[in-house]
Protein backbone atom coordinates (compact mmCIF):
# COMPACT_ATOMS: atom_id res chain seq x y z
CA UNK A 1 0.00 0.00 0.00
CA UNK A 2 1.42 3.58 -0.86
CA UNK A 3 2.77 5.52 2.42
CA UNK A 4 0.15 7.86 2.12
CA UNK A 5 -0.99 8.00 5.81
CA UNK A 6 1.15 10.96 6.44
CA UNK A 7 -1.07 13.58 4.56
CA UNK A 8 -4.26 11.81 3.86
CA UNK A 9 -6.67 13.35 2.19
CA UNK A 10 -9.91 13.80 3.53
CA UNK A 11 -12.87 11.18 3.96
CA UNK A 12 -16.38 13.51 1.59
CA UNK A 13 -19.38 13.06 1.42
CA UNK A 14 -18.96 12.61 -2.32
CA UNK A 15 -17.12 9.59 -1.40
CA UNK A 16 -19.93 8.16 -0.18
CA UNK A 17 -22.23 8.23 -3.03
CA UNK A 18 -19.35 7.59 -5.52
CA UNK A 19 -18.79 4.29 -3.02
CA UNK A 20 -22.86 3.59 -2.98
CA UNK A 21 -23.00 4.66 -6.73
CA UNK A 22 -19.74 1.97 -7.40
CA UNK A 23 -21.88 -0.27 -5.19
CA UNK A 24 -24.84 -0.49 -7.12
CA UNK A 25 -23.82 -0.62 -10.69
CA UNK A 26 -21.69 -4.04 -10.01
CA UNK A 27 -24.26 -5.65 -8.13
CA UNK A 28 -28.05 -4.19 -9.66
CA UNK A 29 -27.13 -6.86 -12.85
CA UNK A 30 -27.22 -10.06 -10.81
CA UNK A 31 -30.29 -12.19 -11.17
CA UNK A 32 -32.89 -11.61 -8.61
CA UNK A 33 -32.79 -15.49 -7.53
CA UNK A 34 -29.71 -14.99 -6.40
CA UNK A 35 -30.25 -12.26 -3.82
CA UNK A 36 -31.28 -14.89 -1.37
CA UNK A 37 -28.16 -16.61 -1.63
CA UNK A 38 -26.21 -16.51 1.28
CA UNK A 39 -23.67 -13.40 1.50
CA UNK A 40 -20.21 -14.04 1.13
CA UNK A 41 -18.78 -14.91 5.29
CA UNK A 42 -21.60 -13.38 6.82
CA UNK A 43 -24.85 -15.83 8.16
CA UNK A 44 -27.38 -13.19 5.64
CA UNK A 45 -28.19 -13.48 2.38
CA UNK A 46 -27.60 -10.55 -0.35
CA UNK A 47 -30.93 -9.12 0.29
CA UNK A 48 -30.86 -8.52 4.19
CA UNK A 49 -27.04 -7.50 3.42
CA UNK A 50 -27.33 -4.61 1.48
CA UNK A 51 -30.79 -4.00 3.56
CA UNK A 52 -28.38 -3.77 6.80
CA UNK A 53 -25.92 -1.47 4.21
CA UNK A 54 -29.07 1.29 3.96
CA UNK A 55 -29.53 1.11 7.36
CA UNK A 56 -25.96 1.41 8.22
CA UNK A 57 -25.79 5.14 6.06
CA UNK A 58 -29.84 5.78 7.69
CA UNK A 59 -28.24 5.75 11.41
CA UNK A 60 -24.88 7.82 10.60
CA UNK A 61 -27.40 10.36 8.94
CA UNK A 62 -29.59 10.25 12.35
CA UNK A 63 -26.66 10.71 15.23
CA UNK A 64 -25.49 13.52 12.88
CA UNK A 65 -28.63 15.17 12.31
CA UNK A 66 -29.99 16.70 15.82
CA UNK A 67 -29.21 20.04 16.51
CA UNK A 68 -27.48 18.17 19.27
CA UNK A 69 -26.35 15.23 18.44
CA UNK A 70 -25.80 12.17 20.88
CA UNK A 71 -22.73 11.73 22.54
CA UNK A 72 -23.84 9.28 24.94
CA UNK A 73 -25.55 6.79 22.90
CA UNK A 74 -27.40 6.16 19.61
CA UNK A 75 -31.01 8.21 18.72
CA UNK A 76 -33.76 5.63 19.54
CA UNK A 77 -35.14 4.25 16.57
CA UNK A 78 -36.49 0.80 17.33
CA UNK A 79 -34.66 -2.00 15.94
CA UNK A 80 -36.63 -5.57 14.63
CA UNK A 81 -35.33 -8.02 12.78
CA UNK A 82 -37.27 -9.81 10.63
CA UNK A 83 -36.19 -13.40 10.78
CA UNK A 84 -34.17 -15.03 13.20
CA UNK A 85 -30.83 -14.50 13.12
CA UNK A 86 -31.40 -11.57 10.25
CA UNK A 87 -29.54 -7.89 10.71
CA UNK A 88 -31.32 -6.14 13.40
CA UNK A 89 -32.37 -2.58 11.83
CA UNK A 90 -34.79 0.19 11.43
CA UNK A 91 -34.88 0.55 7.70
CA UNK A 92 -35.83 -2.68 5.70
CA UNK A 93 -37.09 -2.60 2.08
CA UNK A 94 -40.37 -3.56 0.53
CA UNK A 95 -39.75 -6.99 -1.08
CA UNK A 96 -42.73 -6.14 -4.04
CA UNK A 97 -40.39 -3.60 -6.13
CA UNK A 98 -37.83 -6.18 -6.00
CA UNK A 99 -34.30 -5.56 -6.09
CA UNK A 100 -34.50 -1.92 -8.16
CA UNK A 101 -36.42 -0.87 -5.05
CA UNK A 102 -33.91 -2.11 -2.84
CA UNK A 103 -31.48 -0.38 -4.16
CA UNK A 104 -33.37 2.62 -3.99
CA UNK A 105 -34.16 2.18 -0.79
CA UNK A 106 -29.63 2.20 -0.25
CA UNK A 107 -29.48 5.63 -2.55
CA UNK A 108 -32.11 6.97 -0.39
CA UNK A 109 -30.22 6.32 2.87
CA UNK A 110 -27.18 7.14 1.44
CA UNK A 111 -28.29 10.58 0.38
CA UNK A 112 -29.38 11.37 3.43
CA UNK A 113 -25.97 10.52 4.55
CA UNK A 114 -24.14 12.75 1.90
CA UNK A 115 -26.10 15.54 3.05
CA UNK A 116 -25.91 15.44 6.68
CA UNK A 117 -21.94 15.35 6.07
CA UNK A 118 -22.04 18.10 3.92
CA UNK A 119 -23.69 20.53 5.62
CA UNK A 120 -22.55 19.82 9.29
CA UNK A 121 -20.30 21.84 10.70
CA UNK A 122 -16.43 19.76 11.11
CA UNK A 123 -16.44 20.52 14.70
CA UNK A 124 -19.65 18.24 15.31
CA UNK A 125 -19.22 15.02 16.73
CA UNK A 126 -21.78 11.94 17.39
CA UNK A 127 -21.85 8.93 19.34
CA UNK A 128 -20.52 5.79 18.17
CA UNK A 129 -19.69 2.85 19.98
CA UNK A 130 -15.86 2.71 18.51
CA UNK A 131 -15.77 6.23 19.37
CA UNK A 132 -17.31 9.88 19.30
CA UNK A 133 -16.85 10.56 15.63
CA UNK A 134 -17.06 13.95 13.39
CA UNK A 135 -19.05 14.07 10.20
CA UNK A 136 -15.54 13.01 8.05
CA UNK A 137 -15.93 9.95 10.45
CA UNK A 138 -19.39 9.21 9.70
CA UNK A 139 -18.89 9.77 5.92
CA UNK A 140 -15.59 7.06 6.63
CA UNK A 141 -17.36 4.49 8.27
CA UNK A 142 -20.25 4.54 5.62
CA UNK A 143 -17.57 4.22 2.84
CA UNK A 144 -16.48 1.32 4.85
CA UNK A 145 -19.66 -0.22 5.13
CA UNK A 146 -20.64 0.30 1.20
CA UNK A 147 -17.22 -1.26 0.00
CA UNK A 148 -16.90 -4.41 2.41
CA UNK A 149 -20.86 -5.20 2.26
CA UNK A 150 -20.48 -4.80 -1.36
CA UNK A 151 -17.71 -7.34 -1.38
CA UNK A 152 -20.16 -10.00 1.14
CA UNK A 153 -22.88 -9.47 -1.49
CA UNK A 154 -21.00 -10.14 -4.59
CA UNK A 155 -19.52 -13.45 -3.09
CA UNK A 156 -22.98 -14.67 -3.36
CA UNK A 157 -24.50 -13.19 -5.95
CA UNK A 158 -21.43 -14.32 -8.28
CA UNK A 159 -20.46 -11.17 -9.30
CA UNK A 160 -17.16 -9.50 -9.78
CA UNK A 161 -16.22 -6.15 -7.13
CA UNK A 162 -13.21 -4.25 -6.52
CA UNK A 163 -12.96 -0.59 -5.36
CA UNK A 164 -10.82 2.00 -6.40
CA UNK A 165 -7.33 1.90 -4.49
CA UNK A 166 -7.21 5.55 -3.89
CA UNK A 167 -10.92 5.00 -1.96
CA UNK A 168 -9.75 2.02 0.12
CA UNK A 169 -6.32 4.57 0.84
CA UNK A 170 -8.32 7.21 2.35
CA UNK A 171 -10.81 5.14 4.30
CA UNK A 172 -7.92 2.99 5.99
CA UNK A 173 -6.18 6.52 6.95
CA UNK A 174 -9.11 7.46 8.74
CA UNK A 175 -10.76 4.66 10.62
CA UNK A 176 -7.32 1.87 10.26
CA UNK A 177 -4.44 3.98 10.45
CA UNK A 178 -2.30 0.96 12.40
CA UNK A 179 -3.81 -1.40 8.99
CA UNK A 180 -0.62 -3.18 7.36
CA UNK A 181 1.37 -1.22 5.05
CA UNK A 182 2.69 -3.64 2.85
CA UNK A 183 -0.15 -5.00 0.96
CA UNK A 184 -2.74 -2.77 -1.60
CA UNK A 185 -5.31 -1.04 -0.27
CA UNK A 186 -8.31 -2.89 -1.22
CA UNK A 187 -6.90 -6.39 -0.02
CA UNK A 188 -5.45 -4.79 3.18
CA UNK A 189 -9.19 -3.31 3.81
CA UNK A 190 -10.70 -6.84 3.52
CA UNK A 191 -8.12 -7.45 5.80
CA UNK A 192 -8.87 -4.68 8.59
CA UNK A 193 -12.45 -5.74 8.81
CA UNK A 194 -11.73 -9.43 9.33
CA UNK A 195 -12.50 -10.84 5.56
CA UNK A 196 -9.52 -12.43 4.57
CA UNK A 197 -5.73 -12.73 5.77
CA UNK A 198 -2.80 -10.77 4.14
CA UNK A 199 0.86 -12.41 3.96
CA UNK A 200 2.03 -12.31 7.70
CA UNK A 201 -0.97 -11.19 9.24
CA UNK A 202 -3.53 -14.25 9.91
CA UNK A 203 -7.25 -12.91 9.29
CA UNK A 204 -8.57 -11.24 12.57
CA UNK A 205 -11.31 -12.86 14.49
CA UNK A 206 -12.27 -9.56 15.59
CA UNK A 207 -11.70 -6.24 14.97
CA UNK A 208 -13.18 -2.44 14.80
CA UNK A 209 -12.29 0.70 13.37
CA UNK A 210 -11.11 4.38 15.28
CA UNK A 211 -14.02 6.53 14.97
CA UNK A 212 -12.33 9.45 17.12
CA UNK A 213 -10.64 11.98 14.74
CA UNK A 214 -7.36 12.54 14.03
CA UNK A 215 -5.48 15.09 15.76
Amino acid sequence: MSPSHGSPQPVTADDVEEAVRLVITALRGAPEVNWQNRAGSLEWDCWETVEHLADDMFCYAAQLAPPTPPLDGYVPFVLTRLRPGGPQETIHAERGPGVPGLLQVLEAATGLLAALVRTKPPHTRAFHSYGIADPEGFAAMGVVEALVHAHDAAEGLGVAWEPPAALCERVLARLFPDAPADAGPWPTLLWATGRTELPGHPRQASWRWHSAPRD
